[in-house]
């Protein structure tokens, strides 16, 4: 069955604003200008002010639901089902989650690449997939045991890639390099954390998906604006790198914008691309299906890999490639997009049974990434 014009605007803007998202943030972190502390000119690296601008982004997500059900409720039949009335302090502790990790992976995206970047988020599968074994009590099929070693396997390739390269990039040194993709796994484990809290205790209550990223996003927006003050005041040496050494420096920031206008211009790409990411991912998912949202997103590596190439950002590594592909083949097969595939072979169709207890619904809710990435990431 083709898709419709709308089908397909929706599929193009979610792969787009997706794309977007980390390449603004990257480019952000490309720029050097003046702060207000000297004169000389340094690279913008505050990830903290970039991860506020991202939940200001998911806030705004809260803005459109009220507006889609207010235009809903003008109509002779209101049809939008806005669920159940809910605390909202139940989207803090996965809140909490989502600024730990984004905060972490902003901060490992100043010291890798944007490509190696969004690779190396397919961790979240692993730590997903076993998560919800130990506290969801979940069954996981042979295939997705098997995807999660794959994943394991890709992200080895992809360490492997940034390793050689490492040596021969003179943006980046091979130990803040490794350093990054540490921390871009670590933050995985977070979001994986945060994706079985929501499973838990969230969903149960029937939120409109729009209005869970938007109330995640006040929470997230609302406690990293207030740290921001004391972080103004904690030196962490050379494990930062604004002119200060303090763990953020927000005044340097909004000087270095003043200095550079464009970077105003990345983090607006960046927040303004999650919130529409996030709409497109969640009417994606109504309109075609969960696992149309899964390929996008695993394209949505590739476009952010081909443009970094094209704006000579990153050099061309074939071990990449090969991780891409193991990483791609890993994220199928525990989403279980082996099956259509199977099911059209005449001698492997009876071999196709649905043996997890997880439905495709399920399977989404936790990997769905919530800037999605639930998140995604983020």
């Amino acid at each position: 069955m083709a898709w419709t014009k709308y089908q397909l605007f929706l599929a193009g803007l979610m792969l787009t604003t997706g794309s977007i998202n980390t390449l603004s943030a990257k480019w952000a972190d490309m720029f050097t200008a003046r702060g207000c502390h000297d004169d000389s000119e340094h690279t913008f690296s505050h990830p903290f002010v970039q991860a506020v601008g991202m939940f200001l982004g998911e806030f705004s997500c809260l803005a459109v639901f009220y507006i889609l059900v207010c235009h809903d409720r003008r109509s002779p039949e209101p049809k939008m089902n806005t669920g159940r009335s809910f605390n909202p302090l139940l989207f803090f502790p996965p809140a909490m989650c989502d600024m730990t990790a984004t905060s972490i992976m902003y901060v490992a995206l100043n010291m890798t690449s944007a490509s190696s970047f969004q690779m190396l988020r397919g961790a979240v599968i692993i730590f997903t997939g076993l998560l919800s074994v130990a506290f969801l009590g979940r069954r996981l099929a042979f295939n997705q045991w098997l995807g999660i070693m794959i994943t394991i396997l890709g992200l080895v390739i992809v360490g492997l890639a940034d390793f050689i390269s490492g040596h021969k990039d003179d943006s980046h040194k091979l130990s803040d390099v490794i350093t990054g993709d540490l921390l871009i796994i670590m933050a995985q484990v977070i979001v994986s954390v945060q994706m079985v809290l929501e499973e838990k205790f969230v969903y149960k209550h029937d939120v409109h998906p729009l209005r869970a990223v938007g109330t995640e996003g006040f929470f997230g927006f609302l406690v990293l604006t207030l740290l921001l003050i004391p972080m103004y005041f904690i030196h962490v040496g050379n494990f930062s790198d604004n002119p200060r050494h303090v763990l953020e420096d927000a005044l340097d920031a909004f000087c270095q914008i003043g200095h550079q206008p464009l970077i105003l211009l990345a983090l607006l790409g960046n927040t303004v691309s999650i919130a529409f990411f996030n709409f497109a991912g969640i009417s994606v998912t109504k309109e075609i299906s969960a696992t149309t949202r899964m390929v996008l997103d695993s394209l949505r590596t590739l476009v952010i890999w081909v443009v970094s190439l094209a704006l000579d950002w990153e050099d061309f590594h074939g071990l990449q490639v090969l991780g891409f592909l193991v990483l791609l083949l890993g994220t199928s097969l525990y989403n279980g997009l082996h099956r259509p595939l199977l099911a059209r072979i005449p001698c492997c169709a009876g071999m196709v049974t649905v043996d997890d207890e997880s439905s495709p619904e399920e399977r989404e809710r936790l990997l769905g990434d919530g800037r999605v990435e639930a998140s995604e990431d983020h």
